[in-house]
């Protein structure tokens, strides 16, 4: 039995597996054929996060693969309200044949997953946002740009940025990343990336200068500057990411033919321009849609994997 809570944990061939039953899945779909893989099988969603994405994703992509979607708020539970996390683990996972989580501390899914009986996936921590780096490799994949990627990730260096390294690292592709000063990735995150990408050949450049990441890249992302919890720090954040929010001016200097990703909700005139999300508009929402085959690849891929 496998967990899905980070990217640290799953090899290139792994992460390249379940992508392509992801867009075998798509591709089916898109033909109205219907494969019931989990056909009654129930995957508890527990949200201490709120989310458009993650629960509708994984709420029909439960739907489409037979089986059925349980949501279950913080308000709904005892999670974090004076029983244990493995209590809670024990409970649910003796009921559930898979459980998605999107809480705040990473530490809390790891105790979680330890005394789980079946599959947790990472909806999203603080730490990580694996899920989304699924839906953002397949709509590369979609788009012919797989080979030779070079991305580059202007913004705070967050779960989003921890996730883009753990990909690139794992992939072997050169990621470069651009943050304000005091706002870089997590040091121990950075240190593991970049002993994968001494296996893989991948290239992570961690610079505080976003025109410099985005020269010649053919890849441009970015994300949210104030991040759920982060509320009280906007105006602090404001001020500081001046600079670096990408818009037309950014985007020319990447490579010719270049393509703007984001992993939405996006703040027009803050981390992205309207112009540059406009142009882009397509592959943004087609990235959107893809967290719905994306995870249901990887729910195929782990639920194959406990034989």
């Amino acid at each position: 039995m496998r967990h899905f809570l980070t990217l640290k944990d799953f090899s290139r061939e792994e992460i390249l597996e379940i992508i392509d039953i992801g867009l075998e899945i798509k591709k089916n779909l898109n033909s109205k054929i219907y494969n019931h893989e989990l056909k009654n099988q129930t995957l508890g969603m527990i949200f201490e996060k709120s989310s458009t994405r993650t629960r509708v994703s994984f709420e029909v992509g439960m739907f489409q693969l037979g089986g059925h979607a349980l949501f279950l708020s913080s308000r709904d539970i005892h999670l974090g309200r004076g029983e244990p996390v493995k209590d809670t683990a024990r409970v649910i996972s003796s009921m559930c044949d898979m459980v998605m989580i999107r809480t705040f501390e990473h530490s809390k899914i790891e105790e979680f997953a330890r005394y789980s009986k079946v599959p947790v996936i990472n909806g999203l921590t603080d730490s990580y946002h694996p899920v989304q780096l699924l839906a953002d490799y397949m709509t590369l994949v979609e788009y012919g740009m797989e080979k030779n990627i070079i991305a580059a990730y202007v913004g705070d260096g967050n779960n989003m940025t921890h996730s883009w390294m753990m990909l690139a690292a794992k992939l072997g592709f050169e990621l470069r990343v651009a943050t304000p000063k005091g706002y870089e990735v997590d040091a121990k995150i950075l240190e593991e990336a970049l002993a994968f990408a001494k296996k893989s050949g991948a290239v992570i450049k961690i610079v505080n200068d976003p025109k410099e990441a985005i020269k010649g890249a053919t890849v441009v992302t970015t994300d949210t500057w104030v991040s759920m919890g982060q509320e009280e720090e906007k105006e602090e954040r404001i001020k500081t990411f001046k600079g670096f929010m990408v818009d037309d001016e950014m985007m020319s200097l990447a490579k010719e033919g270049a393509k703007f990703l984001h992993c939405l909700p996006a703040y027009r005139g803050l981390e992205v321009s309207d112009s540059v999300f406009e142009k882009h508009s397509e592959i943004i929402f087609n990235e959107a849609e893809n967290r719905l085959h994306a995870q249901k690849g990887l729910m195929v891929w782990l639920d194959r994997k406990r034989g």
